[in-house]
């Protein structure tokens, strides 16, 4: 959000109750937006680098034991059983990413729903958009 210039500025308005509401409202609703858009890109890298290790397996030799991560701690496991564990993975990491993805749409739903409101009250004295 940005500041306004003395030109930009029409006079003093009235902020009531309500209107203080919905302009916390919105606040809320950016951060947490914010918060959201994180989450999903990091989701995204994750799930990236999970269909790579599938891409890299996929020319590893059957008999070879691979050494996949839980936790801390690497562990030996067969090319079949570190498949199914990252097919598993990824199958969670697609959940999440729907999930978030929705998630994200209902705060920029609710959040244009405030923006009409607010712009309707305050016209220009109030700027809501991401500069």
């Amino acid at each position: 959000m940005r500041m306004l210039e003395k030109d930009e500025e029409e006079g003093d308005i009235q902020v009531s109750w309500q209107d203080q509401q919905n302009i916390n409202t919105f606040s809320k609703y950016n951060a947490r937006l914010q918060d959201l858009e994180e989450t999903y890109e990091a989701k995204k890298t994750e799930k990236e680098y999970l269909d790579d290790l599938a891409s890299e397996l996929e020319l590893a030799d059957e008999d070879e034991l691979v050494k996949y991560r839980i936790g801390e701690t690497f562990v030996s496991l067969s090319l079949e059983a570190a498949m199914e564990r990252i097919n598993k993975s990824q199958e969670e990491l697609d959940r999440d990413i729907e999930a978030l993805k929705a998630q994200m749409d209902e705060a920029v739903e609710k959040m244009d729903g405030l923006k009409k409101v607010l712009y309707a009250r305050f016209g220009n004295a109030i700027n809501l958009e991401k500069d």
